[in-house]
């Protein structure tokens, strides 16, 4: 009742404002027709097909994000016996944490679920992924950040484009990485490297600057090179900044992976992507249960890294 008496009253309104709303819109008549949409479609063509050296980079790029994803972790992965992966994860989590046994006791009955209900591969292609992403980022965007902590004019620069990729939704990330590398494992982790980067670049930077003046200064009298004031006071005194940007590369990672089932990413995520599809609450629930299991233990044992040694 309210609901038709309220669309009745909007049509009303509408019906008496169509001549102002035509006046205005008519304003805007003289705008061309732009093809944004095109000239970037025109771009990435000539990207992938005429530019020079297009061809063997990317394929260089693909084989070798095939080969770290798939040749190195998940083989490695698929050698240990579920049992022997366990107990080391767990172990390592113990020395990590060696005063508490809560992560302990979630590494171990959270991967223990996960083997009994049937996800176990899953789970060892979702972490290869996420492993692959994270590590890639690692690689790009610490550098970048050390080099913005040191230039103003290229923290400048590279700022915009951060928040760029960081406020860009995540579906969209899927579109570049299709267009560049086909569906597949090397698209999903390319995706998941453009969208889990940035914390690692923001956090590298704003660590390094926000190491004290005095020990910048005091490093100076003692004649340290700028190599030598980087690796033994800088990076030092930012580490826990920069594990904070790393572990929130993993958890964008890893939801990234899970969106990029979409684009024929295996793992987990998929298992999320056909429970939609099929309205599937039983293997929907699963799955879920074990992303967030997964998530957890990467969150907290790269928590665990970050802690001081007497902590």
């Amino acid at each position: 009742m309210i609901a038709d008496l309220w669309r009745n009253f909007i049509q009303w309104i509408a019906n008496i404002t169509e001549p102002i709303y035509d006046f205005f819109d008519g304003l805007l008549a003289f705008l061309p027709a732009i093809g944004f949409g095109d000239w970037v479609a025109s771009f990435v063509d000539w990207l992938r097909n005429d530019a020079p050296l297009s061809e063997p980079f990317f394929d260089g790029l693909r084989s070798f994000i095939a080969f770290v994803a798939d040749d190195i972790f998940l083989s490695i992965f698929q050698l240990i016996p579920p049992i022997i992966f366990i107990l080391a994860l767990t172990f390592l989590a113990y020395r990590l944490m060696p005063r508490s046994y809560g992560l302990p006791i979630l590494v171990f009955f959270g991967l223990l679920l996960i083997q009994s209900i049937g996800y176990w591969n899953d789970m060892l292609i979702t972490l290869s992924l996420v492993l692959t992403a994270t590590l890639i980022s690692i690689i790009i965007g610490i550098p970048i950040g050390i080099w913005m902590a040191r230039n103003d004019t290229v923290r400048a620069i590279v700022t915009p484009v951060l928040d760029f990729m960081q406020t860009m939704p995540a579906f969209v990330y899927l579109i570049p990485a299709v267009a560049f590398f086909s569906i597949g494992i090397v698209s999903g982790v390319v995706a998941s490297v453009i969208f889990a980067m940035p914390p690692t670049v923001r956090l590298t930077n704003l660590g390094i600057r926000q190491v004290p003046t005095e020990l910048i200064e005091a490093s100076d009298s003692f004649g340290s090179t700028p190599k030598q004031k980087l690796y033994k006071v800088q990076l030092p005194m930012a580490k826990t900044t920069i594990m904070a940007g790393v572990n929130q590369t993993i958890m964008l990672a890893l939801s990234m992976v899970v969106i990029a089932a979409m684009i024929g990413t295996d793992g987990i995520g998929r298992q999320v992507y056909y429970a939609v599809g099929r309205n599937d609450i039983s293997m929907g629930f699963e799955a879920g249960i074990c992303l967030v299991i997964l998530a957890i233990i990467l969150d907290r044992l790269t928590q665990a890294f970050n802690k001081p040694k007497n902590a």
